[in-house]
């Protein structure tokens, strides 16, 4: 999976938009101004970091070594993919569409119902 791959990926999903609030090196990821991914310009290796709950990272970061607690983060809410470690690109989507679905879970019900009418 490449950088484009990924930012597709997420831009595809409903109310995302991408920014740049961190400096031109880091493009993150928004549903309805809520981060669920991030994704590093300045690395020559692909990584992304994505948003999970606390037991479903540290499963993540047990079964393969490409998965850690993700930089400048709370390593306990948000693990990095190194994909040069040879992750999946199916289970690289899978935890971006986990990611999503968590932050829109926790989105207010004002902001619910305004994704569900775009």
């Amino acid at each position: 999976m490449d950088i484009e791959t990924v930012r597709s990926y997420c831009l595809d999903k409903k109310g995302v938009t991408e920014e740049l609030p961190f400096g031109p090196d880091t493009l993150v990821f928004k549903v309805l101004g809520k981060m669920f991914a991030l994704l590093p310009l300045d690395e020559s290796d692909l990584r992304v970091s994505l948003k999970n709950t606390p037991e479903k990272n540290l499963e993540l970061r047990a079964e393969n070594p490409g998965i850690q607690g993700a930089y400048h983060m709370n390593k306990k809410h948000w693990s990095m993919f190194l994909m040069r470690e040879g992750i999946a690109s199916n289970l690289l989507k899978e935890c971006i569409n986990d990611s999503y679905d968590l932050v829109v879970s926790g989105l207010t019900k004002k902001l619910k119902t305004e994704l569900a009418a775009l």
